[in-house]
């Protein structure tokens, strides 16, 4: 049994994907201007969008379509997120954040009369907020 063996997380089909088929432009002929042989590949859950119309075939194309979906930046940024939310390593950030992000942890600064004065985040003046509220 190899050591480093490989778990599958989940899997990005055809089925996953959006295709649409049109007659692509440009030169080719006769066949390019009859038939529906450009592909365009949406993945569902990503938006990510490949398309081809480089082959004369529907098949050709379909697959460099799908080629050029899972390579954009796009789909790239999901796969990580999707890997991050199934293997359970986004949970543990948040639950990462929410502890840190406890009021002791966070320190508030009001500058009163010239000087810099730490505050609870509760207690900062209506007046401060309303000031700070506008600058943004």
């Amino acid at each position: 049994m190899p050591k480093n063996k490989r778990e599958l997380l989940f899997s990005v089909t055809a089925k996953d994907c959006r295709w649409d088929y049109y007659r692509g432009s440009g030169s080719g002929g006769q066949k390019k201007n009859k038939t529906s042989s450009a592909v365009r590949c949406t993945h569902i859950d990503s938006k990510a969008v490949g398309q081809s119309e480089d082959g004369r075939s529907q098949s050709h194309n379909k697959k460099t379509a799908f080629k050029r979906m899972v390579d954009t930046d796009k789909f790239d940024r999901w796969v990580k997120v999707e890997f991050s939310r199934q293997s359970g390593a986004l949970k543990a950030a948040e639950e990462a954040t929410e502890r840190l992000m406890h009021p002791n942890n966070i320190r508030v600064e009001i500058k009163e009369n010239g000087k810099w004065k730490i505050v609870d985040p509760k207690d900062i003046p209506e007046d401060i907020l309303e000031d700070i509220c506008d600058e943004n």
